[in-house]
């Protein structure tokens, strides 16, 4: 399924335009109170969102889609973890550990506006006809911006954008050695108590490995999460990454699933796993990891 930046504007032009009058009235004394998200929608003014301190914290991991829910101003929250990665091409094994993973993300300025930033250590194993190499350091650093834009109002989603990009700092086994800029658009629905849905489509530039040349990567995917308890929750998951004037690289097909158990409302503990769909994905990754909130 292909999605270009074309698509991308014009969807994003129709949020603007959706958007409730009240907050683009400068004259309506509430104009300047925080409603947790950036706009409201037109079809229902008084309905709000954002981040809830009261309630459990809302984490980007352990799935591929990020959460379309800010941290909240003057909120500091780290997501890190581990995840280890097989893959076989013929002749060729290759199995990476990714350590750390951290994430950070803090509330500035208002509740609807995130500033992150993360680093990978990398540790990667490559066997080739009997022959290994083993190469450890880090991958980019990733940094970026995730502004809340619509509460959820019925069938209309909650939606969050992250503009971000890759700063060449890594390895130098691990880096693009140029910047990668991107945009993640994130839309999510709360079905009941029990089931939510979240999904979200991004556009990042990618530098080809082997020859050296920028292409655009489209990712998409679709998440769906299920509370089984106040502690437990589970999620099952598809995304692709999916490249455009590509030399080398080749659409890859996930499906991966995995569990979350509340430890507190400002920790929580992961566990996922996850499989290839497709010859150019990666055989299977498995992965653990913890958040917490610092209100």
């Amino acid at each position: 399924m292909m999605f270009s930046s074309r698509i991308i504007q014009i969807s994003l032009a129709t949020i603007i335009l959706s958007v409730s009058a009240d907050r683009l009235n400068a004259e309506d004394p509430e104009f300047y109170q925080s409603h947790g998200t950036l706009f409201l929608w037109s079809s229902a003014p008084t309905v709000s969102g954002g981040p809830d301190l009261d309630e459990p914290l809302v984490t980007d991991r352990p799935d591929f889609t990020e959460a379309a829910v800010t941290v909240g101003k003057g909120v500091s929250q780290l997501e890190f973890g581990y995840t280890y990665t097989s893959n076989t091409d013929g002749s060729e094994s290759v199995e990476s550990h990714s350590f750390g993973e951290a994430l950070l993300r803090y509330g500035i300025l208002d509740d609807w506006l995130e500033f992150r930033i993360a680093v990978f250590p990398v540790q990667e194993l490559t066997i080739f006809e009997g022959s290994s190499n083993s190469t450890a350091g880090h991958e980019d650093l990733y940094t970026g911006f995730k502004i809340a834009l619509t509460p959820q109002a019925g069938f209309l989603p909650e939606m969050a954008l992250i503009p971000q990009m890759n700063l060449p700092t890594g390895s130098r086994s691990f880096t693009a050695d140029r910047v990668e800029p991107g945009l993640n658009w994130i839309y999510a629905w709360e079905v009941n108590d029990f089931i939510s849905t979240a999904g979200s489509t991004q556009g990042n530039r990618r530098i080809d490995v082997t020859t050296g040349n920028a292409y655009l990567e489209m990712a998409q995917s679709w998440t769906v999460a299920y509370s089984l308890s106040e502690a437990l929750g589970a999620y099952t998951e598809w995304f692709a990454l999916i490249p455009s004037g590509a030399d080398n690289v080749h659409t890859q097909h996930y499906f991966n699933g995995g569990f979350t158990w509340l430890l507190n409302k400002n920790m929580q503990f992961d566990i996922r796993a996850g499989v290839g769909l497709n010859r150019a994905a990666d055989n299977y990754f498995l992965g653990t990891g913890l958040s917490i909130r610092f209100p």
